[in-house]
């Protein structure tokens, strides 16, 4: 069964620092690219960062940029995105999400919520 499985989420000040975590089972991680999306309140689901599975390629969305960092390992199934100096408008609901850049095939984590309070 395939699963991703995300934490992390939480109540956080602004300024301060999250780091999301989610762990992947029952397909072979390595092979998918891996990325975040958030969903704020009312808004349309948005991508916030990504990394492939082949050189380690990163992207980041400009409202994240030099704030977010997005990380793998392999070795132990597992994506995280570390969020530092967040903003009120970093709230959302975050998913993990893998992707066969080949088949297109493609699985979602059911989401944490991450609250920044001003």
């Amino acid at each position: 069964e395939v699963q991703l499985q995300a934490s992390g989420g939480g109540l956080v000040q602004a300024g301060g620092s999250l780091r999301l975590s989610c762990a992947a089972s029952g397909f072979t991680f390595d092979d998918y690219a891996i990325g975040w999306f958030r969903q704020a309140p009312g808004k349309e689901r948005e991508g916030v960062s990504c990394i492939s599975s082949s050189d380690g390629s990163t992207n980041y969305a400009d409202s994240v940029k030099g704030r977010f960092t997005i990380s793998r390992d392999n070795a132990k199934n597992t994506m995280f995105l570390q969020m530092n100096s967040v903003k009120s408008e970093d709230t959302a609901v975050y998913y993990c999400n893998s992707i066969d850049g080949l088949s297109g095939q493609s699985y979602w984590g059911q989401g944490t919520l991450v609250t920044v309070s001003s």
